[in-house]
């Protein structure tokens, strides 16, 4: 009975384990990230708030907030699921939750590790207002 139930817990560990991962969520540091973004025509999608937003940003990023109400639908509104949507944000927390949410919405989703923060530590270029 005992093996029964150890076998059991180890079923259901993998099967959770299997859940929470995503295979549509790639998450990359700011060198990999830079480098797709600058080889490819991509969607690229900054999930700040509009103020952090518009105190600087990565060129030709499209702010939508992921904190607002809305989010997921504006994103299957403005953007297109046959490319894969590349997305950030202050730290790297809320742009994984907003990766999550795209994912589940049918996007695939590249997530800068670290985020804007790690983006601006690796002196890569900004779009910052004068």
């Amino acid at each position: 009975m005992r093996k029964f139930i150890l076998a059991v817990i180890a079923v259901l560990g993998l099967s959770l384990n299997s859940c929470s991962k995503n295979v549509n969520v790639t998450t990359v540091n700011a060198q990999e990230f830079n480098k797709a973004i600058t080889a490819d025509s991509v969607q690229l999608v900054d999930v700040r708030t509009a103020e952090e937003y518009h105190a600087g940003r990565i060129a030709y990023a499209k702010n939508n907030d992921v904190t607002m109400t809305g989010f997921k639908q504006r994103a299957i509104d403005s953007l297109d699921k046959t490319k894969p949507v590349y997305v950030y944000c202050h730290s790297g927390r809320r742009s994984l939750s907003a990766a999550g949410i795209l994912s589940d919405a049918g996007f695939k989703v590249v997530n800068l590790h670290g985020g804007y923060n790690e983006w601006r530590f690796a002196n890569l270029p900004t779009n910052v207002p004068r």
